[in-house]
């Protein structure tokens, strides 16, 4: 073959590569990167007249990739996983009462490991898109299945919810999102994470679709719908919300008095009730709060409390598998099983007792026809890759939130209301355990009272500058990436230099611009910015990586060693840093 045909085959298939990979890419993107699988499981056929037909008939749904569906290997949002373990010999029953009901099971959709996260970030997959905010985390760890309802793939589709798996993507992605009581609907059929806590969930744009799924799965007959005589408004709660908690309250009280009058509203300072009502909670708060330290407050007790049966149930049913697979798990798991102490006879006895006791407590404040108002998650969906959702302030306030109905086992909904800088709002509504079907009409009753109060409420919202300074700096930043990106290093420091004279305390604008002064050489530039963006956010690891670099081509070598072992102090598996630390000890040796 002489060497023109060659190149010519050469460049045929790298042209063939090229053009398989965008194909690739548009159908991830077509799915927003929701499915793991694709299938078809056919309803039967529709009963005869003048039998009605199926109460599903017409829709379709997915299911996370933790229900069993047979002939196919259950993945537990880990690609090791679905490698060590074979095809399911049954389907969920779940699975199969909707299949029966009418609906098209058409594909599994990403978990986040082991459902183990609420971010909606996993190592195995391609991290789902959020559809309405494409830069932000979908949430987890039915992150798929949110997704697939909020770009309009299905009709409706299945999580689970754990410790927030189904509340949390359905705030973050604008979607409802229904965790019923907890033990009514089976959970035979799906890999099991903390069993006192795991309840199966699903997610709906529509609240009557989600309603016609609930009547199928909680199987209740279709009834006259009960006028709420309560709706509580927990204030306490609210405060854990940063930003738009007048917002969420306001559009739930303006819709409420609407519907039912004002007279149904209460107020109530929720951690108070529950160290009222709840005397295990106190002994477990008091437990946990070590010498000379401030007492932690009750809701945060509640929510430990709730983590504490998480983390031992979880090593109960994963620990052997773990053991084998370490390298394969990701740190946050490794941290949970193996840096915590083994429960204690007496710690479990007394979380089991918080959770009797709570469920009666919230029976006794809510009734037959109480609803109690609560945020769903602490702010707007963290961007991507971000350390917010793992920090410490973060997680507290978040779980704090989720604990309430993973403790107590009542059924709670995520509702949108609007938006906030572009990003999803939720509010939650929380009823007693087994006033699920309550719960659903209250919700289908309300719901497009809430959109219309949620739609008011943003457009009486004023218009800042600030906003728009904030706004027009992170264009800023987006077109230096750009930039960036081309290896245009000048054009990028322009641009960055823009944004960080729109928003001078944004520590990213520092660091990117550091990161355009090392290509061009600039050192003590680059180790100017840095610091400055070390500043502004001491967690900055990028910011210490690239101060650490600057100060060694500077010559300045214990300098630029503290930068990198302080980046792996954020960051223990940071590789960067890995390899700066061990060439920067041959130096002194």
């Amino acid at each position: 073959m002489s060497s023109a045909n060659v190149w010519v085959l050469l460049g045929l298939g790298i042209a063939g590569i090229i053009l398989m990979s965008r194909r690739f890419k548009k159908a991830i993107k077509e799915d927003f990167g929701a499915f793991i699988e694709r299938l078809q499981l056919l309803p039967p056929p529709q009963p005869a007249p003048p039998k009605a037909p199926h109460p599903l008939t017409g829709l379709s749904f997915a299911v996370g990739d933790i229900f069993d569906i047979c002939g196919y290997v259950t993945g537990f949002g880990s690609s090791v996983w679905a490698s060590t373990h074979e095809a399911a010999t049954q389907t969920s029953p779940v699975v199969s009462a909707l299949v029966e009901g009418g609906a098209v099971c058409v594909g599994k959709t990403v978990v986040d490991e082991m459902a183990y996260s609420i971010s909606g970030e996993n190592k195995h997959f391609d991290t789902p898109t959020n559809p309405l905010a494409p830069s932000r985390m979908p949430g987890g760890s039915s992150s798929g299945s949110a997704v697939a309802v909020a770009a309009g793939l299905v009709d409706f589709s299945l999580g689970t919810d754990t410790a927030g798996g189904v509340r949390i993507p359905g705030a973050f992605c604008g979607i409802l999102g229904f965790r019923p009581s907890h033990g009514v609907v089976s959970g035979m059929g799906i890999v099991p994470v903390s069993p006192s806590l795991d309840a199966v969930g699903w997610f709906a744009k529509d609240p009557s679709i989600l309603r016609r799924v609930g009547h199928v799965l909680l199987q209740v007959p279709y009834a006259e719908s009960r006028r709420p005589r309560s709706v509580v408004i927990a204030d306490d709660s609210f405060e854990l919300v940063k930003t738009s908690a007048d917002q969420i309250t306001q559009v739930v009280v303006r819709s409420t008095e609407k519907l039912y009058g004002r007279q149904v509203i209460r107020h109530i300072n929720l951690g108070e009730y529950l160290l009222s009502n709840v005397p295990s909670l106190k002994r477990f708060q008091n437990k946990n709060t070590g010498s000379g330290e401030s007492k932690i407050s009750s809701l945060k007790a509640f929510s430990e409390a709730m983590l504490f049966l998480q983390r031992n149930e979880f090593k109960n049913n994963h620990l052997e598998w773990i053991d084998s697979h370490k390298a394969d798990v990701s740190p946050t798991i490794l941290s949970d099983v193996y840096g915590t102490s083994d429960a204690t006879d007496e710690c479990l006895a007394l979380c089991q007792s918080i959770r009797n006791e709570a469920r009666n407590a919230f029976t006794a404040l809510l009734k037959d026809d109480g609803i109690l108002v609560i945020p769903t998650a602490p702010g707007p969906p963290p961007k991507l890759g971000s350390k917010e959702i793992t920090c410490g302030d973060y997680r507290s306030r978040c779980f704090s939130l989720l604990a309430i109905a993973g403790m107590s086992g009542c059924c709670q909904v995520t509702v949108p209301i609007g938006s906030h800088e572009k990003c999803p709002l939720a509010v939650s509504f929380v009823a007693r355990h087994g006033g699920d079907r309550f719960l659903l009409d209250t919700v289908h009753t309300m719901y497009a009272s809430l959109q219309e109060q949620a739609s008011t409420a943003e457009k009486c919202k004023p218009s800042t500058n600030a906003i728009s300074q904030e706004e027009n700096a992170e264009i800023a930043k987006e077109k230096g990436n750009i930039a960036y990106k081309e290896k245009q290093w000048p054009k990028a420091i322009s641009f960055y230099s823009e944004a960080i004279k729109l928003s001078g305390k944004n520590a990213t604008y520092y660091s990117n611009r550091a990161a355009a002064y090392l290509e061009l050489g600039s050192f003590l530039q680059a180790e100017a910015d840095c610091s400055t963006a070390i500043g502004l956010d001491k967690k900055n690891v990028k910011a210490y990586l690239r101060r650490g670099t600057a100060r060694e081509m500077l010559g300045y070598y214990k300098e630029s060693m503290e930068d990198f072992r302080y980046a792996l102090v954020l960051e223990p598996t940071n590789r960067t840093a890995n390899l700066a630390v061990n060439r920067l000890k041959k130096l002194f040796q």
